[in-house]
């Protein structure tokens, strides 16, 4: 797992936790960031389970879907990890900011590492995200994420 502090290239690291570990959010955020990986290897299970079965949660995914509600999520998943055809390992999350407040959290980061879509061959991957998790009870969801691959900086064009 890679944590707010073992990113250099997101640029400065701000951690605002303001639950603590035993709430539950830091065990969600391992869950997930294990799925991320996951999924890579042809198999959105893991990560269609750390979603909220509700009809307000909302995707607006990498590669085009806008979709909202967990029937409409859940298909857009199985789609993304029918396209991964490979995946030799390594990788992970980089999360830049944690942030926590209430019933709500929510990360923004990197998910970086290598992956074959569409049986091409394998190539390093890199997508910026941003992920909301809200708290059910005593179990953190995630409720919303906002994922694209970055663009190039046009300021050093």
């Amino acid at each position: 797992m890679m944590t707010a502090s073992s990113t250099a290239s997101a640029g400065p690291v701000a951690e605002d936790r303001t639950v603590g570990a035993e709430d539950g959010l830091d065990r969600a955020m391992r869950r997930v960031e294990d799925a991320v990986m996951t999924i890579r290897s042809g198999d959105p299970q893991p990560y269609i389970d750390c979603w909220a079965d509700d009809p307000d949660v909302t995707l607006f995914g990498a590669w085009g879907p806008i979709e909202r509600g967990y029937p409409a999520l859940t298909s857009t998943f199985r789609w993304v990890g029918s396209r991964f055809t490979g995946y030799s390992g390594g990788g992970g999350v980089e999360n830049a900011v944690v942030h926590a407040s209430g019933d709500l959290a929510y990360t923004v980061g990197f998910e970086r590492g290598p992956a074959s879509v569409d049986g091409g061959p394998e190539r390093e991957m890199v997508i910026r995200v941003t992920h909301i998790y809200r708290r059910f009870g005593e179990e953190w969801m995630l409720v919303h994420r906002h994922a694209d691959f970055p663009p190039a900086d046009q300021r050093r064009a």
